[in-house]
């Protein structure tokens, strides 16, 4: 494979994509409960994070994914995505309907979704900050924007250490990321959208829309959470999963 991941435990496969401001460490809080309910965790990086370079070429995410789970012979999954991984894991249920067979989005990102001023102003002055060299600034900017107030100190050294690494490597010459456009009514996967109360109003606009497009989708907003409910209250965010992973059918 040309991306990075890991697999770990057995059992019906949970695939967890990671946001933009972090990697597939973000789910470490996670992994050990979904193995131990009897999953098999599967965690990637995508292109530009963690352990897996940018290529010199355009990538698809949503075809690196498709084709992890081909190499691994694994025929349904359920996809967890964390903002711009919930971007992904929206495009490959839309592209491939039938090797989804669940979804979970945690403060998705949307192609197309319009930017607010807030959230303008945030990608403006981290540009300005990675163009002066202020890489640490650009990334406590992100720890700042991203996590809400029960992330604890450890969840922002993690964050931090996550978006520098992805500095890294952006950083670098490589391609850029192709664009596919499609349906979310496409989309026919039993869909939690989860928002965060504290998160940016982008996200849980987006998490109501989302809803309302998928037909068996619905929407619930932690009162807690900010962006990064997997590193804010890991514990919690690993029941949310499990409990939709054994939802009645």
């Amino acid at each position: 494979m040309t991306i990075s991941y890991d697999v770990s435990g057995d059992g019906p496969a949970v695939l967890l994509l990671h946001s933009g401001v972090t990697d597939r460490r973000m789910w470490d809080g996670q992994v050990q409960p979904l193995v131990d309910a009897g999953y098999r965790v599967v965690r990637p990086d995508l292109r530009g994070f963690g352990d897996t370079p940018l290529p010199p070429h355009t990538f698809d995410n949503a075809d690196d994914v498709a084709g992890l789970l081909d190499f691994l012979n694994i025929r349904q999954v359920t996809l967890v995505g964390s903002s711009y991984g919930g971007e992904v894991a929206l495009e490959v249920a839309a592209r491939w309907p039938g090797l989804v067979d669940g979804l979970v989005l945690l403060g998705s990102a949307l192609p197309g979704h319009a930017p607010s001023f807030e959230l303008q102003l945030v990608g403006e002055r981290e540009e300005a900050l990675v163009e002066a060299g202020d890489l640490q600034g650009a990334a406590q900017l992100m720890v700042d924007t991203f996590l809400g107030p029960d992330a604890d100190a450890a969840a922002g050294q993690a964050v931090l250490r996550m978006q520098m690494r992805a500095y890294e490597l952006q950083t670098a010459a490589g391609g850029g990321r192709a664009k596919n456009p499609f349906e979310l009514a496409a989309i026919k996967a039993p869909t939690l959208v989860v928002s965060g109360a504290h998160d940016l109003d982008d996200f849980r606009q987006i998490a109501t829309h989302v809803a309302s497009q998928i037909a068996d989708a619905y929407h619930v907003e932690l009162p807690w959470a900010g962006h990064l409910p997997s590193l804010e209250r890991p514990s919690a965010t690993a029941d949310l999963l499990i409990g939709f992973l054994r939802r009645p059918r």
